[in-house]
């Protein structure tokens, strides 16, 4: 690893100890030492390992040296708006996308660019002592309670300190049941103090529509809580995907309609497609 990337790591992770308010919580965010980070911060990188800097990069979203141009696409703006809306009014909305929409890219530079943003990754394999440790950890609080209501509590306790925070569950759709259901509690203990977006594919939506109809525990509640309604980002057109490759270095028109009828709309398949064409790679 060049001494400039680590001088790209080490500003980004300067910015992200500000986002969480200190270099100790931010350690525990990134499951570091406070050493490790203040050794980072000050320059003095003899004994920090290429492994350690690749795993701060990847937690705290150190991509700069890939090149990648964001572009604000509509589906972008869209997302961005949601979250500075959340964010200013503690709202509480589920926000849908298809896969390749964007979203989580634009969930990652709110989070970067601001203050008291929460953003987790949801997961299948997640219980709901799990969701909770996921949740302490990415606001740094190192927690010693032993039960799911020692974790809650810590939880609420911590957010209600802060000044508009906003908790954002990215692929929310991946979720338990046992698990959505801890919605339900969050909204009813910060409600008016902390915005909370749900953001997901549209089986989102399907899944709660269907618990509706079937009139399944809880499901009445997290609609009811999400405003009765989904907030739908809009899919990407050629001026979106012409836009994109157009920042990233392609810029002759035939190849350009190329990879919108290609990509259709999806910006994983445009972003491989640019790759290909700019660096030779394989689609």
């Amino acid at each position: 690893m060049t001494t400039q990337e680590k001088q790209q790591i080490s500003d980004q992770l300067r910015a992200y100890c500000e986002q969480k308010g200190s270099q100790n919580k931010a350690a525990t965010a990134l499951k570091v030492s406070s050493a490790t980070v203040s050794k980072i911060l000050a320059g003095n990188w003899e004994t920090i390992a290429d492994e350690m800097w690749r795993s701060i990069a990847g937690q705290i979203n150190g991509r700069g040296a890939e090149g990648w141009q964001l572009v604000p696409t509509r589906a972008y703006n869209a997302m961005t708006f949601a979250l500075e809306n959340a964010q200013r009014d503690a709202l509480v909305m589920a926000v849908i996308g298809e896969a390749g929409s964007g979203k989580t890219e634009a969930v990652k530079n709110y989070t970067a660019a601001g203050r008291n943003v929460y953003h987790l990754v949801c997961s299948e394999y997640w219980n709901r002592r799990t969701f909770m440790a996921k949740v302490l950890q990415t606001m740094g609080v190192a927690y010693s309670g032993n039960t799911v209501a020692d974790m809650m509590d810590a939880i609420v306790d911590t957010l209600k300190r802060k000044e508009t925070p906003l908790i954002v569950l990215d692929e929310a759709d991946k979720l338990s049941d046992q698990v959505l259901y801890f919605f339900i509690s969050l909204y009813n203990q910060l409600e008016d103090h902390c915005g909370i977006i749900l953001t997901a594919t549209s089986y989102l939506r399907a899944r709660i529509e269907k618990g509706l109809r079937l009139n399944r525990k809880g499901y009445a509640e997290i609609f009811s809580r999400l405003g009765r309604k989904f907030v739908e980002l809009p899919l990407h057109n050629s001026e979106d995907v012409a836009a994109v490759c157009v920042a990233n270095g392609v810029t002759d028109t035939k190849t350009i309609n190329s990879i919108i009828d290609e990509a259709d709309g999806d910006l994983r398949r445009v972003k491989r497609s640019v790759w290909a064409k700019v660096k030779g790679g394989a689609k």
